[in-house]
């Protein structure tokens, strides 16, 4: 039996794509790695069949990833890397590699669009994006399949957690604890998921009968702890604050809490927390933060999925959005005030 190009792929720990440009004599690879691929190959019988495969399929086996990094933290973003994680071992169990794409190829600047169809990827993850960006624009209106954790826009298919869900148990959560009065901090509106949240927050509290000001509500001025700090020395200030937040961001949360408690504000004795993501941190921090978390493992198995799926069988593009669930972790950042 001749090898697939999956199966070679697997047994030499190397990406298909990678087989591929060694088999037909392309890419930059070590010699050593060719000299080894190629004497494998010819001992399993796998040239023939592996070139017409790659040839007729017309595949790369290479998706692409969009990360235009708007919380300027990086790929160490916890709550992303996560994301990417598991759509990466999800994509590879299937022999595909990930690249990420880049607006310049050497010298030259490229569109989105040019620099997928140069690297010939079969596909795209828009891991982070802006709707307004013109390069995501053009990428998302042709033909090549593309899916999203992040942004929603006409022909694209999204997957990210249920909001209206998460708000919905934080609601639930604070009148459980007795709490009357609940304010919301959010990060920049220029992000879906924090002016998703925001308006579902006040939707919510509206359907709850449930009264508020806007002054209980807060808006950061970034993603990183140091916005949370500023945001949290500020409901210090407040002598009517509310006396729940839900913030939109663990990482924020985070600089919220230490700010309260620089201004001689205690979490939960004082005023209680619950952050959002469910990071590795949000465990080990002092309080431990209660928070909604979100399932980051699912919403990348079935980002890769639905995008193996649009790559295998194309179809006309239409606005699809997949929710996930999330739950609420309780710990030590909230109290019961009844």
């Amino acid at each position: 039996m001749k090898k697939t190009i999956i199966e070679v792929a697997k047994e030499l720990n190397l990406s298909p794509s990678t087989i591929s440009k060694i088999v037909n004599g392309k890419g930059r690879i070590s010699q050593e790695t060719r000299e080894r691929v190629l004497k494998y190959v010819q001992e399993s019988g796998y040239v023939a069949m592996s070139s017409a495969r790659i040839l007729s399929s017309k595949k790369s086996w290479t998706i692409g990833v969009i990360y235009s990094d708007i919380s300027l933290i990086g790929f160490e973003h916890p709550f992303f890397s996560r994301i990417l994680q598991s759509f990466k071992d999800e994509v590879e169990k299937e022999g595909y590699e990930i690249v990420l794409i880049v607006s310049k190829l050497g010298n030259n600047e490229m569109t989105y669009l040019d620099w997928c169809r140069n690297k010939k990827v079969d596909g795209v993850l828009i891991l982070m994006g802006n709707i307004n960006n013109p390069n995501i624009q053009q990428l998302v209106a042709s033909p090549i399949p593309v899916v999203s954790a992040d942004i929603v826009m006409p022909n694209l298919y999204s997957v990210f957690s249920d909001d209206v869900m998460g708000v919905k148990l934080f609601i639930e959560y604070a009148r459980k604890l007795g709490h009357k009065h609940l304010g919301i901090v959010t990060g920049p509106l220029t992000a879906r998921s924090f002016y998703n949240r925001l308006d579902h927050f006040r939707m919510l509290m509206k359907e709850f009968h449930i009264p508020y000001e806007e002054s209980d509500i807060y808006v950061a001025d970034g993603f990183g702890f140091e916005h949370g700090y500023t945001i949290g020395k500020a409901i210090a200030l407040n002598l009517h604050r509310p006396e729940i937040f839900l913030v939109t961001s663990d990482v924020i949360a985070f600089g919220v809490i230490r700010g309260l408690q620089d201004q001689g504000i205690h979490v939960p004795d004082d005023i209680s927390i619950v952050g959002y993501d469910d990071i590795d941190f949000a465990r080990h921090y002092v309080p431990s933060l209660t928070t909604i978390r979100q399932d980051t493992k699912e919403i990348g198995l079935h980002a890769a999925r639905q995008l193996m799926e649009l790559i295998a069988n194309p179809t006309q593009k239409k606005q699809t959005i997949e929710l996930i669930p999330v739950t609420l972790i309780e710990r030590q950042t909230t109290k019961n005030i009844d």
